[in-house]
């Protein structure tokens, strides 16, 4: 099976397997593949705040394809196999734990609304959090209890998911660091990869701008989906910018698309 030349369908004559705020699944070219393809759309709070932002898709699709190959260099396991065009991917078809991670390593968000932290405050340690993925609910902050009580992972999973949690934080930790951008918190979803009888825990989903808070070490200007958040304005600049520091876009280039990458 060739996963590096894949047959190219144009997407509207692809079957579509799931649409979701930021992204929408295609059946892939291959058997256990799907097509992974980044849309424009910005929301907030849930889904309430709702815009669509001219080449968001775009640079979300390329800093997550740098990050997760570069995950994928030092070992950690994930369903990316490679970018098709400028907004979509091919990766591997995954069974989604309902669950999204959040690690923490400074006070922001709704950290500071919970606990009354201050915010920009570095935490004593980092910090994981789950939260259960359901839009009807607002996806409810839960405990370990609640995952393995109603059966969305089990203890095993549950320490799977954790230790690759802290090893992708100190690894992003420290390449954001060296583009003078500060890693405050960040979302991770993860799936099980069956291989015939075979099952192992893999990172899913995305990590882009759009999951992560990033923060300039020396300005603390705000280089993230805050800016579509609170109003700040310039999200297109400022996920611009993260790509250029991490080396993804050159200092001429714009994010454009879709072009076909062969």
């Amino acid at each position: 099976m060739d996963f590096l030349k894949p047959r190219y369908i144009p997407m509207n004559r692809r079957r579509r397997i799931y649409e979701g705020k930021a992204k929408i699944l295609y059946e892939g070219t291959e058997p256990g593949t799907l097509i992974q393809h980044f849309k424009d759309d910005a929301t907030a709070f849930n889904a309430k705040k709702r815009e669509v932002i001219d080449g968001k898709g775009v640079l979300n699709n390329r800093i997550s394809e740098y990050i997760f190959n570069q995950l994928n260099g030092i070992g950690v396991p994930t369903h990316f196999l490679r970018r098709i065009n400028m907004r979509e991917q091919l990766i591997r078809e995954v069974e989604i734990i309902p669950l999204e991670v959040v690690v923490r390593n400074v006070a922001a968000g709704s950290l500071v609304t919970r606990l009354g932290l201050e915010e920009g405050k570095q935490l004593p340690r980092s910090i994981i959090e789950f939260y259960h993925k359901s839009d009807a609910l607002g996806d409810p902050l839960v405990t370990e209890e609640h995952i393995t009580a109603f059966g969305w992972a089990n203890p095993q999973e549950i320490d799977d998911i954790m230790a690759l949690a802290i090893r992708i934080n100190d690894f992003l930790t420290g390449l954001f660091l060296g583009a003078g951008i500060r890693l405050i918190d960040f979302k991770l979803e993860f799936g099980r990869l069956w291989e015939g009888d075979m099952m192992r825990i893999v990172l899913a989903d995305e990590v882009s701008p759009d999951t992560c808070r990033l923060w300039d070490t020396r300005t603390g200007d705000k280089m993230d989906k805050d800016r579509f958040r609170k109003d700040l304005g310039g999200l297109v600049e400022a996920y611009t910018e993260v790509a250029r520091r991490l080396g993804v876009l050159g200092e001429n280039e714009r994010p454009s698309g879709p072009v076909l990458v062969q």
